[in-house]
């Protein structure tokens, strides 16, 4: 069975390491702690752990931390995750079986990455990332701010879910602040980080300059088709921010270009043609969701309810606004299929019994 040495960078978490450190322990066979200028109790929890706890100093560089944090590792393997982030109990036993049976030439294991939840506390936004990593120079992180260890060798993917569950805000201009020091000092972007900086700008709401990175950003030759493919959604709907109701669309269609259409690209433009009154057309691009292929493992970002829950949801308003109640109806109780629980099936599910 091979051995994980979990590895974290950590800065003031006194609010969330225990309850990481708790949900994983058992399961790792080292813990490496790697703290960036903890103000908090957070060395003092981490000691409770492991005795392996690291200063380092920040230098607005997550790559440099967590290769920093890699380079303390003694085990086969190499765990990441952030203090906010938990293993949930109902994962447990099925992260020990894959640990128990791991074959010896995987390099990489692949797990989703759920960072976003609905009302029943379902995940409602995934994504895979590396989490397992061969412990050897090879595999080394890149990238200032959302980086990454770019996939080589034998990946295998994995179903097992790391929660993130974050219970306080962070610095939310952090990363926008990183990628404007970056430029500042005359240090490229390349695609990747384009992609990042654009959407940064984004939840800014600098929309202008954001378009402005995604269209660089779009025509370059570079860049992995998923963040193209979300690129297109974002960029679109910097558009629709602007004003720029045609460019919206075309950039949404742009999407087509690069693979066979994401049920979230369909459902982006569904929603365009339905907030148009073009009800014919949004059902097409929603019925386009219901049969698109989910491609969980393209590392792209994954929104499960575009796939079910939201075209049945959008194709019972639309039906409903062309004045065919039954299939109204029948789309909304395939939404209430999924969701139960989802308060915008159950309203429906009134207004259509009190007809």
């Amino acid at each position: 069975m091979p051995t994980i040495s979990l590895c974290m960078i950590v800065k003031d978490e006194e609010m969330h390491l225990a309850r990481c450190l708790d949900s994983v322990a058992g399961l790792v066979d080292e813990i490496i702690i790697v703290d960036t200028g903890s103000t908090d109790r957070t060395m003092e929890i981490a000691s409770y752990y492991t005795q392996k706890i690291y200063s380092y100093p920040w230098g607005d560089d997550f790559s440099a931390a967590r290769n920093e944090s890699f380079s303390k590792a003694s085990m086969d393997y190499c765990m990441w995750m952030d203090a906010d982030d938990i293993l949930e109990e109902s994962a447990q036993d099925g992260f020990l079986q894959l640990k128990q049976s791991l074959s010896p030439d995987t390099d990489i294991v692949m797990m989703k990455y759920n960072t976003s939840f609905d009302e029943a506390g379902n995940p409602s936004f995934s994504y895979f990332r590396e989490r397992w990593i061969r412990n050897c120079t090879q595999f080394r992180w890149i990238g200032a701010v959302h980086e990454v260890i770019p996939p080589n060798g034998r990946v295998l993917y994995s179903d097992i879910a790391i929660s993130h569950r974050k219970e306080k805000a962070k610095d939310p201009h952090r990363n926008l602040r990183i990628y404007q020091k970056m430029i500042q000092e005359g240090k490229p972007l390349d695609a990747r980080q384009q992609y990042y900086y654009g959407r940064e700008l984004y939840y800014h709401g600098h929309y202008r300059e954001a378009v402005a990175v995604f269209e660089k950003f779009l025509l370059s030759a570079d860049g992995w088709v998923e963040n193209k493919i979300e690129a297109c959604s974002v960029c679109a709907d910097c558009y629709l921010h602007l004003g720029q109701e045609h460019a919206a669309l075309n950039t949404l269609l742009r999407s087509l270009g690069y693979d066979l259409p994401r049920a979230e690209l369909c459902c982006d433009i569904g929603k365009y043609f339905l907030e148009h009154g073009n009800y014919h057309i949004a059902i097409h691009w929603y019925k386009a969701a219901l049969h698109a292929p989910k491609k969980e493992h393209s590392a792209g970002f994954v929104l499960p309810d575009c796939y079910d829950y939201v075209p049945f949801l959008q194709l019972c308003v639309c039906y409903d606004k062309l004045g065919d109640r039954k299939k109204a109806r029948e789309y909304n109780e395939k939404a209430g299929a999924c969701k139960p629980y989802s308060q915008s099936y159950l309203y429906n599910k009134r207004y259509f019994d009190s007809l």
